[in-house]
């Protein structure tokens, strides 16, 4: 290879599941001229995270899984080196992908509790597999990031938790998983994004932490890692002033931060990768085309995710950087493309996934889960409850029919009531029927994952079961976010709390059977929650 061949290497752009026939081709191009080394999957131009200001529609398509494989075949064909194949699946190809398997979110393997870290290893390795089975090698996860701040508008229930030490032991756990079956694996946002308030897709966040405080908290799961070989570390677009003599500076584009403290404190000597460049806290920055590539590149990145400017990039880094330095980066990719064999030929998909195995495996870790977060005897109030008629169940953000209430039909059936979205007609008339009931049970499906707008429940919920927790006996089941009881009014006063996490029917079903049988919880909250 030319040394400007071996620059295309560092560039792996975005590709959209579900694009258009001609933004295929430009792809095709891209990988033909430019020696590209790999491709970043999403599904669509819609669902990227920069969309968030342009509200496109994301348009599903049952078909997704099968036109990337498709796409995967027909850009290996298209290369001269073997692609190396990226995606984000933190809970599987289902981040991305219809119709695939999906995994519990990070935060709800954080509820286990250490002696179940197995089930954290068997995550990584079913989503490794899943990904082999699509030809993709390389997973952009899991998070290293310790989540202790409540109001993080982006990290929250995609990190393990927030103690340190079971965020690196169930981070290395999930790599370890991945590794065993041929895939590579990947800490990110380094130096750490979960004590921030800004969406870095959107803006840059600034960490205030100086770097003895980085070294005992944020760092330290990418410390175990890096002792642990970790494949690969992704730099977060995220400025820390004390690593940079004061600067805002993001750490994608900062010496101080990738090769002084990454790989001379450090001592990481793997693969280096940015964060994606077109999110708005770095693209903005530069004018001329390519520099943006080129400061990252500089900065210490081997691999530009989500770089736009290839063309000009390239000339960039041809032009400014040293001989040497290209070798090093073109050195540790290589190194990686040989670890996956797909320098061997082994690119194409391989083998299936299996929605059973998943089944079995979400349902493992919803058993052991589950926390109790409040029980004055939960199981013995709604059956005395059953006894008088005066139990009523009530089904927030789902219908009343699903697999939570269908289990009580025949040991706890009572009338059932549900709330949909803009429900606040309903909740007049329901308010007037549960004068006959004294003790609830609420099952509440949270609709998003992230705090925005109160997790988007609408705040003629949130007055319900405020007035619900004062007037009636209530055992509430959470579906969702534990970062969600924060922002429930008056919960303290509800008689039993238990937090599910997931609202999978695995999860629905064993927090059922939880409430029939009294079963103990072996869950822990992985996050503090202000609010008992």
């Amino acid at each position: 290879m030319t040394l400007e061949q071996k620059i295309g290497q560092f560039f792996f752009p975005a590709v959209f599941i579900n694009d258009t026939e001609e933004n295929i081709q430009e792809t095709e191009r891209l990988i033909k001229e430019h020696n590209i080394g790999g491709l970043t999957f999403f599904h669509s131009r819609a669902s990227a995270a920069t969309n968030y200001e342009t509200k496109k529609k994301i348009e599903f398509n049952d078909n997704s899984f099968e036109r990337l494989k498709e796409l995967i075949i027909r850009f290996q064909k298209c290369a001269t080196t073997p692609l190396l194949m990226s995606i984000d699946a933190e809970w599987g190809l289902a981040m991305r992908v219809e119709k695939t398997p999906q995994y519990p979110y990070a935060i709800t393997l954080g509820a286990l509790p250490d002696s179940e870290k197995n089930l954290v290893y068997e995550v990584g390795k079913q989503i490794g597999l899943d990904l082999k089975s699509a030809g993709i090698h390389y997973n952009l996860a899991p998070l290293a990031d310790i989540n202790n701040n409540p109001n993080n508008p982006v990290i929250g229930y995609r990190s393990f938790g927030q103690n340190k030490e079971k965020v690196a032991l169930f981070a290395l756990e999930y790599l370890r998983g991945m590794n065993d079956v041929g895939v590579l694996g990947c800490l990110k946002h380094f130096p750490g994004h979960g004590n921030t308030s800004v969406d870095s897709h959107l803006g840059l966040p600034v960490l205030e932490e100086t770097l003895e405080e980085l070294l005992e908290n944020e760092l330290y799961p990418f410390i175990k890692g890096i002792e642990n070989k970790v494949d690969s570390i992704m730099i977060g677009h995220l400025a820390v002033p004390a690593l940079n003599e004061g600067k805002n500076t993001s750490a994608t584009l900062s010496k101080s931060v990738i090769e002084n403290l990454l790989r001379k404190q450090l001592g990481f000597e793997g693969l280096v990768i940015s964060d994606a460049l077109n999110m708005h806290s770095v693209s903005k920055l530069y004018d001329i085309k390519g520099q943006l590539e080129w400061e990252a590149f500089n900065a210490g990145n081997d691999v530009l995710c989500f770089a736009e400017n290839i063309a000009e990039g390239i000339q960039e880094i041809l032009k400014n950087a040293t001989s040497e330095r290209i070798e090093a980066s073109f050195e540790r990719l290589m190194k990686c493309k040989q670890k996956t064999g797909i320098l061997n030929g082994n690119t194409a998909p391989q083998g299936n996934f299996n929605f059973e195995t998943t089944s079995v495996l979400n349902h493992k870790i919803a058993e052991n889960c589950i926390t109790k977060i409040k029980d004055n005897n939960n199981s013995a109030l709604v059956f005395e409850a059953k006894k008088r008629n005066s139990l009523a169940k009530i089904s927030i953000y789902k219908d009343s029919n699903n697999v939570f209430f269908e289990i009580f039909a025949t040991s706890l059936s009572s009338p059932e009531f549900e709330i949909k979205m803009e429900g606040s007609n309903s909740i007049t008339e329901l308010e007037k029927v549960l004068t006959n009931y004294d003790t609830l049970i609420i099952s509440l499906f949270v609709p998003k994952a992230k705090p925005m707008n109160n997790f988007e429940i609408e705040d003629s919920v949130l007055s319900f079961l405020e007035r619900l927790f004062i007037s009636k006996k209530c055992v509430l089941y959470v579906f969702g976010n534990p970062y969600v009881l924060q922002v429930i009014p008056n919960i303290e006063s509800a008689s039993g709390i238990v937090q599910v996490y997931q609202d999978f029917d695995q999860f629905q079903e064993s927090a059922a059977h939880q409430l029939l049988e009294n079963r103990k919880c072996t869950g822990t909250l992985p996050v503090i929650i202000n609010a008992f």
